[in-house]
């Protein structure tokens, strides 16, 4: 018997016994797609952290540690960073733009109302390289930043705060006791890390000469090549070492090697769940040993009419190891189906890309196929050693 036979006849004894092979199937269905979806969404758990993490995977954030020495006698800045430390970091080679930001905490008025909020002076390349897209009026302009203007844009949270959603352009709060002018209000955050704060930004020269702020808290360089990351964060370390009069002071946080501490992170705990999920796999493969064995049992007339009339015990071998196969992969197929659908559910709600990789469906599948081999051999082992005129007589 050809193995065309074999496959044709397996599909017809899975046909011929439909509810007893889908509560076969069922073990190694639930385990395939269990696999599947925690693999899928492992990955794009992954993929959206390191996307929230390291952004577009082109900036670094410099930031001052102070030594001990400087700690223990109390000389060292809140506000670390000048407007000269700024102009020298923007002329580095590879350097595209340099954010800086110094934040206050501050309670902002509207006439009987109040909030508090966070106060961020800003310049002009923040609200660009941070994709702070203006939902309502106006971003900033050169103008703002240039003149002072105590102009503001805020976010969503602030309008459903102060507002209760209605249109806050061109009314005037009070931050602080300095009244302000709203010309703009932010898109509402999306994604992992999308808190809703209560947020204010302002131009820096504002912020100057509102709060009397003279430096910066927090500065990030953009570069245009990911490959320029490490050797431009070091030229900016040593350029604010030197103007600081500093050893190890100023130093870079490349979000990068962040990023990829939380891949491997997240990729041990995928596959400890999806191994975990995996041993449905095996409870499955022992539901397929125990049927075919049922099934040899209930066609031992079969094998001995078989075997009478000439077939080898590698011929009933193969046949009942194909028939284990097929319903195998058969439950491997509508698993990989299921685990896909489940998983784009999942990401559709969540809100976060669900990466199913080609590679872990073929696993899946040859997965399923060696259990059928594996679980199978007993089985079949069995129905090849039956002697035949034992088997004609059975009842």
């Amino acid at each position: 018997m050809s193995l065309f036979e074999n496959i044709k006849m397996a599909l017809m004894s899975v046909k011929a016994h439909k509810m007893r092979s889908i509560l076969t199937m069922l073990g190694i269905i639930i385990g395939v797609a269990a696999v599947i979806v925690v693999v899928a969404i492992g990955q794009g758990g992954e993929a959206m952290l390191k996307s929230q993490i390291a952004g577009d995977g082109n900036t670094i954030e410099v930031f001052y540690q102070p030594s001990e020495e400087e700690m223990q006698q109390g000389d060292w800045e809140q506000n670390p960073f000048t407007s000269d430390d700024i102009r020298e970091l923007e002329k580095l080679d590879k350097v595209t733009n340099v954010v800086a930001s110094t934040s206050e905490y501050s309670t902002v008025r509207l006439r009987e109302d109040s909030t508090d909020t966070s106060i961020t002076g800003i310049n002009q390349a923040y609200m660009e390289v941070n994709k702070l897209n203006i939902a309502e009026g106006r971003g900033f302009t050169s103008a703002d930043f240039l003149g002072g203007r105590r102009v503001t844009v805020v976010s969503a949270a602030m309008q459903e705060e102060l507002f209760e959603g209605k249109s806050p352009i061109g009314e005037i709060i009070r931050v602080g006791v300095q009244p302000v002018e709203i010309i703009g209000v932010l898109e509402k955050p999306t994604g992992l890390f999308a808190f809703g704060s209560v947020d204010t930004y302002l131009p820096w020269s504002a912020m100057r000469n509102m709060f009397g702020t003279t430096n910066y808290s927090q500065v990030t360089l953009q570069v245009g090549n990911t490959d320029d990351l490490k050797p431009t964060g070091e030229q900016a370390t040593e350029v604010l070492n030197r103007l600081h009069d500093t050893e190890d002071s100023y130093q870079v946080m490349n979000m990068e090697e962040i990023a990829a501490g939380i891949g491997q992170v997240t990729t041990i705990m995928t596959t400890i769940i999806g191994s975990i999920a995996g041993i449905s796999l095996l409870v499955g493969g022992i539901g397929v040993m125990n049927i075919m064995l049922v099934s040899v049992t209930e066609r031992t007339r079969e094998i001995g009419i078989r075997k009478s009339l000439g077939a080898t015990r590698q011929q009933i071998l193969l046949q009942f190891l194909v028939e284990s196969i097929i319903l195998t992969l058969i439950g491997g197929t509508i698993g990989i189906l299921l685990g896909a659908g489940t998983a784009y559910l999942v990401s559709f709600f969540a809100d976060w890309p669900s990466l199913i990789s080609w590679q872990v469906v073929v696993g899946a599948l040859v997965f399923s196929m060696l259990i059928g081999i594996v679980f199978g051999i007993l089985p079949a082992n069995k129905a090849s050693r039956l002697d035949p005129i034992d088997s004609l007589r059975y009842e």
